[in-house]
């Protein structure tokens, strides 16, 4: 919102001297945080001047100019910038003639761009300034021809400073304004927040316009919404008054296009103007009709399904039926709180105008403007509340003006539709804001704030009830009434202290564990990164299963890239991008991973399609419940991207480059990291290399993969032909370490090593062997390793040859040989029988 400070200043009193920069700071006490300060950018000497003569001289390059007489100072008199009292200037415009009074910068201006005025030889002469035209001051965009002040209803002696004769020397202070506090988008607002801040004395402009009482003669509404939506009435207050015979050809008061400006809101006419006008004063929007062009009264309704409508703006739009719409007797006239229709727009044909200020329901307003995509400044204040008490004073106030500057004559009565609902009171205990807040507030102090506020103050034996005023749609509830207590009384005095969390409070378990997995990856050498969670419906086919082909996914309805539409069901083809973003830019060496949560849902669920709830209300149990039915399987995910050198080439060093084994290093750390022990099993992935895929399991049950992406996958991305990945279901990890942990006793008994050989099958996985050999020789085995996999001479082609280091120990004396080697044959047997294994020669 922009406030240009002397329209702040009809309302209230600002302090002397008061700059842009400390209405800012007084504005931010009350917390309306600043943004920008606008102003003309012009300096002077810009002065009234009078066209003595001109003359006309055509130039070689078929363009006319004027060498013109210029008086800018009285007769005897030293002009502005300490010349002469007429000046020739050249100037290109053909639009004004002699004795018009225009506004001359003469040399030592600047104008905004900026542009310094400097006297300068062209088309042959000294031109000793510039007749300047509206956009050159920063009037307006018309640039046609040079500003007349006659256009403008202005008349001064010439040598008047023209820069306060336009309003061109105030300045606005920008603010932003939150979604709670609309009332704010109004120098009312506005005016009575610097109030607060620095205790001037507030003149509400609304007592300076008296609004006029329904009467039959009034113009006819009716307001029609038999369905309100959501259990809402879309329009609760529809104010209207007549203007008639106004002149719309009338020029717009300087003044008032000067704060127009500063307010960022360009002049459209004397009749759009004023309404303009009204709206940035009170907050109010406001309509006018063309009321020649009205057939019959006006009813409010919902649009039916399908009904077509023309906007201002020219563009036919198909309504939805939850738009509030303005109907005369041949259809809608105007989209309600939005934006009016072509038939009935106020033009330079104009006579008699039907004022309109209407309250209309925030939610409906604004899901209205978002569906036609019409961010007009009526709907901005609609959707975060409008003063529903001041509607018939705003139609007074836009009469009043039209009758002073637009020369219209204004009816007696005026019709009112309802009126401003009554607020219901809220009880605010004795006590609640000191503890809520912190500080030590008197009951003085809370009742002074509330009612300063324009709230209706009561006290009672519990506290106080107070009755909201009508601006305020935002004070719903004691904690809301508390805040401003806090606000008013001042920020400044809250206190910075660190509150002490209570005992038994912190990370959860899965939190605290899920830090411990980031934090040994990092210290791994690892580089977390985030990936946006949309894929391609490929991306999700291939990734998204063991076997690929079709898996259930989740499409999200308005995708920011329609060309990635899903949500992702697994974290890899997020980190294959990071990789080949990365290889594009140079980056060959990547260890990189992500922790974040994937969208698994059930073949057939019917996730996403529950109906959202009303926005204006909390929502029930039931809602609840069926918005939690509707989302999908969200399980955590942790994944790694391991390609080019994890160890670089150095000076006596080679490098080392990752693969496979690395992916299942990291993979193994993650499990260690959530306290339990993963076992790995050769398997098959769409995405990933046939011959170099493992599936990861935590006591039987598969939760995750690990392997070298497809040669395919990799070329089709970009990617080199090696490129190790791992992916564990995070949360199903940290679930299965739930458990206790048993602690084992040192032995204090030597230990005695053997090795065994033995021959299998090629396709017979070595974990499986190894897992035969653990059980068959029992207790007495206290570590084993795999420590060679010989494929070649000596052994079968259709064979291998695994060697495993075994470790043997008693817990209660020194194991003699046979004994370990009894415990070794006995794992050997049993691999034997379950795999066929055979003791290599």
């Amino acid at each position: 919102m922009r406030v240009p400070l002397s329209w702040l200043a009809e309302y209230v009193e600002l302090v002397p001297g008061s700059t842009p920069e400390s209405v800012h700071a007084a504005l931010v006490k009350v917390g309306l945080e600043e943004e920008d300060v606008h102003t003309f950018d012009l300096t002077g000497p810009i002065v009234v001047g009078e066209v003595l003569e001109f003359v006309e001289e055509p130039q070689s390059n078929g363009k006319t100019i004027r060498w013109c007489q210029v008086r800018v100072a009285p007769d005897g008199e030293q002009a502005a910038d300490g010349g002469d009292a007429v000046h020739g200037i050249v100037c290109g415009a053909r639009n004004f003639f002699v004795g018009d009074q225009v506004v001359v910068t003469l040399p030592g201006a600047v104008l905004p761009g900026p542009f310094p005025i400097a006297a300068r030889k062209t088309y042959g002469h000294v031109s000793d300034g510039m007749i300047a035209s509206a956009r050159e001051l920063g009037l307006g965009e018309d640039h046609d021809g040079i500003l007349r002040l006659s256009t403008l209803g202005v008349e001064a002696p010439v040598g008047t400073d023209a820069i306060a004769l336009l309003g061109l020397n105030d300045a606005a202070v920008e603010i932003n304004v939150t979604p709670d506090r609309g009332y704010a988008f109004s120098i009312r607002g506005v005016a009575r927040e610097y109030a607060h801040a620095t205790g001037a004395v507030f003149r509400d402009p609304v007592s300076q316009s008296e609004p006029v009482a329904h009467t039959d003669a009034g113009f006819p509404v009716v307001i029609d919404d038999r369905a309100p939506i959501r259990g809402r009435v879309g329009s609760a207050v529809f104010a209207t008054r007549i203007v008639r015979d106004v002149d719309p050809t009338r020029p717009t008061p300087p003044w008032m296009v000067a704060r127009l400006k500063l307010a960022g809101i360009r002049s459209l006419g004397i009749l759009v103007d004023i309404t303009n006008y009204v709206m940035l004063e009170l907050g109010q929007p406001i309509h006018g009709y063309d009321l020649d062009q009205l057939r019959g009264g006006i009813v409010v309704r919902r649009a039916a399904e399908g009904e077509r409508f023309t906007t201002l703006d020219g563009k036919e739009r198909t309504l939805h039926v939850e738009d509030l719409v303005v109907t005369d007797d041949r259809g809608p006239i105007g989209l309600g709180g939005v934006m009016g229709g072509a038939d009935t727009e106020m033009g330079d044909a104009t006579r008699n105008v039907l004022v309109e200020a209407a309250n209309w329901d925030p939610v409906s307003i604004a899901r209205t403007a978002r569906r036609h995509k019409l961010p007009s400044e009526a709907a901005k204040r609609y959707e975060r509340g409008v003063d529903p008490a001041i509607a018939p004073a705003a139609v007074s106030r836009v009469a009043q003006l039209m009758v002073d500057l637009a020369g219209g004559t204004a009816d007696d009565g005026g019709s009112l539709i309802a009126e401003a609902p009554a607020r219901e009171a809220i009880l605010l205990p004795h006590g609640y804001a000191t503890r809520l807040i912190g500080v030590e507030y008197t009951d003085e102090q809370v009742h002074d704030a509330l009612a300063e506020i324009g709230g209706t103050v009561t006290r009672t034996e519990d506290g106080f009830e107070v009755v909201p005023p009508s601006w305020r749609p935002d004070l719903t509830g004691k904690a809301e009434l508390v805040e401003e207590v806090a606000r008013l009384v001042g920020y400044d005095l809250i206190p910075s202290v660190l509150p002490v969390a209570p005992p038994g409070r912190g990370l959860t378990r899965s939190q605290r564990l899920r830090r411990q997995v980031a934090d040994v990856l990092a210290g791994a050498g690892a580089t977390e990164v985030l990936a946006f969670p949309f894929v391609t419906d490929d991306e999700n086919r291939l990734f998204g299963s063991a076997a690929g082909g079709d898996v259930a996914q989740v499409k999200v309805a308005n995708a920011l890239d329609a060309s990635r539409p899903y949500l992702r069901r697994s974290l890899l083809p997020g980190l294959v991008e990071v990789a080949r973003r990365n290889l594009s830019r140079g980056l060959t060496d990547l260890d990189v991973f992500e922790l974040g949560l994937v969208f698994t849902p059930e073949p057939g669920a019917a996730n996403g399609s529950a109906v959202l709830p009303d926005g204006g209300a909390l929502p029930s149990d039931d809602e609840l419940a069926g918005l939690q039915a509707g989302i999908p399987p969200q399980p955590r995910h942790v994944a790694v991207l391991l390609t080019g050198n994890l160890v670089r080439k150095a000076p006596g060093q080679a490098p080392t480059v990752a693969g496979l084994a690395d992916a299942l290093d990291r993979a193994r750390e993650i499990a260690r990291a959530a306290g339990v022990e993963l076992q790995v099993a050769q398997s098959r992935r769409a995405a990933l290399h046939p011959g170099r895929t493992a599936e990861l399991l935590v006591d039987g049950t598969v939760v995750g993969c690990a392997g070298e992406l497809h040669p395919d996958v990799a070329e089709a991305n970009d990617l080199p032909r090696v490129v190790a990945v791992a992916e564990l279901d995070l949360d199903a990890v940290i679930a299965a370490g739930d458990r206790p942990v048993e602690a084992h006793g040192l032995s204090s008994y030597p230990a005695a090593t053997q090795d065994l050989s033995l021959v299998v099958s090629r396709d017979i996985p070595a974990a499986d062997v190894a897992a035969a050999v653990r059980e068959g020789a029992g207790d007495l085995l206290e570590h084993l390793e795999l420590v060679d996999d010989y494929r070649g001479q000596g052994v079968a082609d259709d064979a291998k040859s695994l060697t495993f280091a075994l470790r043997f120990r008693a817990p209660d004396r020194t194991l003699t040989a046979a004994e370990a080697s009894e415990a070794k044959l006995a794992g050997s047997a049993l691999a034997h029988e379950r795999a066929g294994a055979v003791i290599r020669d």
